[in-house]
């Protein structure tokens, strides 16, 4: 099982809090008349919450909780402090909500989404996840504390909203021909200038809850920093509407991105992580995937043909004793004259063989792209590995360069842009659903 499982949710903003005892007004412009020392009277604790939420007539049980939480918990590893897992707890109820009034507002505009559909997708989770039948999801999810009903109801959920939008979103969203030439004519412009593969988590934020989503936004990136996945955590908290593909954004150029998130994408390397960075309407968390120069051949891109030669180290092997050795084996690896010639030598070493006929350059860790695509046909890296796994060499036995990139088509960039200005008004159609909703906390 892959530690970032499928998670269709999307996810939510936190709930508006009510000052108890204090009056406040709206002026004119919108800007709420706050006092800049209020008064608080009674108790507003944050940290604790009954154990059910009824939203407009529906039970969240605290069980509904921990089986989600225990899902975000499994794509971290288990590695959640218990300070943090409050802070979870606390996100997820509100994810739960936000899912329970699309999931309502579905079914209001009888749009309700059959089992059948749900059971479809669930099965498609299983056979991506553990290649074979949902029997083998249902046991992994009981598992981790969580359950195959929880799951069901974040399909249900994301099925719920896409159909919301495809109805009330999507026919008044429109992207003129002029607008998408004028895209790819910037880009032809711009050939030869990078573009950026990136991650996003977007958390939405206004004047009156700025601080506390910039405290869950840095909590969310000290989960990061600590393994946490990166695509489980955008599938979870990102309110944007990549959050279901694990907030990847696709290949983007700079200037189509806000500045404040620009110039953090220009300083990072592949893998590197940035935020969270305050943006209009929010924050953002990004990470860079991967950078490519636009419509350019790639040399990354090229399919290659390698041959793996290893060899192990007896146990209690010194660092020096692995040192020598693993010189030894470079040294006989070059007198190989070709792939053709590998086999044999390994057999008379005793070292192992794999061969890879089809793997991308840029699918290789990235320390040894570079050094891959340096070699010639039949020459081998230098070796590289450790005592524990071992020493090995990479001999590249054939390529095929890529093509030069003739970058998207017209209908490609219609649906980006159609995508960007759907997710810009899907955020307003869920503010509000939640500003209408009844909510009751208990007592």
């Amino acid at each position: 099982m892959t530690s970032s499982l499928r998670f269709l949710t999307r996810s939510a903003v936190a709930v508006a809090l009510v000052l108890g005892g204090v009056a406040s007004a709206q002026d004119s412009s919108g800007n709420l008349d706050l006092p800049s020392d209020p008064k608080i009277f009674g108790k507003n604790d944050p940290n604790h919450r009954t154990a059910t939420v009824i939203i407009n007539g529906e039970v969240i049980t605290g069980t509904d909780v921990d089986q989600r939480v225990a899902l975000i918990v499994a794509a971290s590893g288990g590695k959640i402090e218990p300070e943090e897992l409050e802070r979870l707890r606390m996100q997820v109820l509100r994810n739960l909500m936000d899912e329970t009034l699309q999931i309502q507002e579905a079914k209001a505009q009888g749009m309700t989404v059959e089992d059948a559909e749900v059971d479809e997708t669930y099965a498609r989770i299983a056979q991506q996840n553990f290649g074979q039948e949902p029997k083998a999801l249902d046991a992994y999810l009981v598992k981790i504390g969580s359950s195959p009903a929880s799951l069901k109801r974040q399909i249900r959920g994301e099925l719920s909203w896409q159909r919301l939008l495809r109805r009330n979103v999507q026919p008044y969203v429109s992207v003129s021909d002029e607008e998408v030439r004028d895209v790819l004519k910037r880009q032809q412009e711009q050939k030869g200038t990078e573009e950026y593969r990136v991650g996003e988590i977007f958390l939405s934020a206004n004047s009156e809850n700025r601080d506390a989503v910039a405290q869950n936004a840095m909590k969310i990136v000290q989960q990061l920093q600590q393994g946490g996945s990166f695509v489980g955590y955008a599938r979870q908290f990102s309110e944007a509407s990549t959050a279901p593909v694990g907030g990847d954004l696709g290949w983007v150029r700079l200037a189509q991105l806000p500045p404040e998130l620009s110039n953090a994408i220009a300083t990072l390397q592949p893998g590197q992580m940035a935020g969270p960075i305050e943006v209009r309407g929010g924050f953002s968390i990004v990470v860079l995937i991967d950078k490519r120069q636009i419509l350019t051949a790639d040399p990354r891109d090229a399919i290659l043909s390698l041959k793996q030669i290893s060899i192990s180290f007896p146990k209690g092997t010194t660092e020096a004793q692995a040192t020598a050795q693993a010189q030894t084996f470079a040294e006989t690896m070059k007198t190989a004259r070709g792939c053709s010639t590998v086999d044999g030598i390994a057999a008379g070493i005793g070292a192992e063989v794999v061969t890879n006929d089809q793997i991308k350059a840029r699918d290789l860790p990235g320390p040894l792209q570079n050094m891959v695509l340096a070699l010639q046909l039949g020459e081998t890296t230098a070796p590289f590995g450790s005592i524990e796994d071992g020493v090995r060499v990479l001999m590249l036995c054939g390529r095929d360069d890529p093509k030069v990139d003739t970058g998207p088509d017209f209908d490609t960039v219609q649906a980006q842009m159609e995508d960007e200005r759907i997710n810009k008004r899907a955020q307003s159609y869920m503010r509000d659903l939640r500003r209408d909703a009844i909510i009751d906390y208990g007592n």
